[in-house]
């Protein structure tokens, strides 16, 4: 059944997007984002690559986002993905938030940011995370999430512990740059439950030490979108 669905979900994925080969990525993903996404079902998460789905991020709106809306939106995020990807140690995904909302994945490796077994940030990362910053205060109707990730090295407590410890690291020194307190709407620690790699390798554990920072829609972002609609 699982596969006919998804059988079911390429097909109308290759059906929408064979007569839009000239749209843009930000048009494809405003259609995804204002509810065709819904309409085909859960095939799509895995069929549009990058654009992977994280309902543990977006903006607690109530309703559906319309598709205009979503273009709007989706050019905005294009824009602050473009510039993170800028940003020497950073690697910039796009994903899709619990509104079906384009949103951005920004990773930064902890070796990058912290010594190991440290949570005190690297002179080469604040020139990094500085730069990050500057796109947050561009942007500040952005939502932004940031979770710190451990291997398994070590207990279970410690990993939880350090794992906080590197996200808050981050979430203060943003702050610090100016971005606005209200904006960091969470900062959690991850410990080593969400592994991207295998942790029985040395690479691996690499990978897997990160921290992950979101930015997504607000709710103000959101009504501001809808509102240049209407005019």
């Amino acid at each position: 059944m699982r596969k006919t669905y998804l059988l079911i979900g390429f097909l109308s994925i290759a059906i929408i997007f064979s007569g839009c080969k000239s749209w843009s990525n930000t048009a494809k993903g405003g259609l995804i984002g204002g509810g065709a996404g819904a309409a085909i079902g859960a095939g799509v998460g895995i069929l549009i690559g990058k654009n992977e789905k994280s309902a543990a991020i977006g903006a607690a709106v109530g309703t559906a986002v319309g598709a205009t809306t979503g273009l709007i939106i989706g050019k905005q995020m294009d824009k602050a993905a473009e510039k993170a990807a800028a940003i020497e140690g950073a690697k910039v995904d796009t994903i899709t938030d619990a509104n079906n909302l384009k949103a951005v994945k920004v990773t930064f490796e902890s070796g990058i940011l912290f010594a190991s077994g440290k949570s005190i940030l690297s002179t080469k990362s604040k020139t990094s995370l500085s730069d990050f910053a500057a796109i947050l205060v561009e942007n500040p109707t952005m939502d932004v999430a940031i979770m710190g990730h451990t291997d398994n090295t070590g207990s279970l407590e410690l990993n939880k512990k350090l794992s906080q410890e590197r996200a808050q690291a981050v979430a203060d020194f943003l702050v610090s740059k100016n971005v606005p307190t209200k904006q960091i709407k969470e900062v959690v620690g991850k410990d080593f439950s969400e592994p991207v790699a295998d942790n029985a390798t040395v690479e691996g554990k690499a990978d897997n030490r990160r921290v992950e920072i979101y930015m997504y829609a607000s709710e103000e972002m959101i009504k501001n979108a809808e509102n240049a609609v209407k005019k």
